[in-house]
């Protein structure tokens, strides 16, 4: 997947509102494009590990936004039973991105995260570049939680290597670190 453009999609999205109701928008692949983007699959609403992961998603959202991204949370749940989950969940509250239904399994089919013959979306995280390009991605087990903390690292890291050519960010990277150069004269002494 990594390298790969995103694919066409028509999505209904719950979208969290500044006066806290929220409002049902659409969302589509075009909206995506000329920005930095996350798609967040998680299995379902209501759920285990999935509300501790969006609330961890949801506290570094506003730093995600200052670095030019969107983030989409995505699962096969349908927009409307994402309004439910956001005005009965103290954690799902604090969400203020869009939360894209795919009860069609069109954007899991698409990022192939769709687990076969269950209907539900694996937990993955897919960051897309400005052109529709995937460039990171991660899919967890079930049980395995992720890290929105280490997200955003991911994310600084894939924003300088596009804005740097002929660099790359070693393990651990973290922004303003040293980056390098690979070459002929590297091989064999890193």
């Amino acid at each position: 997947m990594i390298g790969k453009e995103i694919q066409p999609f028509v999505a209904q999205a719950f979208k969290p509102t500044a006066q806290g109701k929220g409002e049902f928008v659409e969302v589509t692949d075009g909206d995506v494009r000329g920005n930095w983007a996350v798609f967040f699959f998680y299995p379902a609403d209501f759920t285990f590990v999935c509300p501790t992961e969006l609330e961890d998603l949801a506290e570094q959202y506003d730093t995600l936004k200052g670095m030019g991204v969107e983030v989409y949370s995505v699962s096969t749940d349908t927009h409307f039973s994402h309004k439910a989950w956001h005005e009965t969940s103290e954690k799902i509250a604090k969400i203020k991105f869009p939360m894209l239904g795919d009860q069609n399994h069109t954007i899991a089919n698409n990022f192939g995260v769709l687990r076969e013959g269950q209907g539900l979306a694996d937990r993955a995280t897919f960051v897309v570049d400005p052109d529709g390009v995937i460039q990171v991605m991660e899919i967890t087990s079930e049980g395995v939680g992720r890290n929105a903390t280490e997200l955003v690292r991911k994310i600084k890291a894939a924003q300088y290597v596009r804005a740097n050519p002929g660099q790359v960010c070693p393990a651990k990277w973290e922004e303003g670190d040293d980056t390098l150069a690979p070459s002929l004269d590297l091989v064999g002494k890193i």
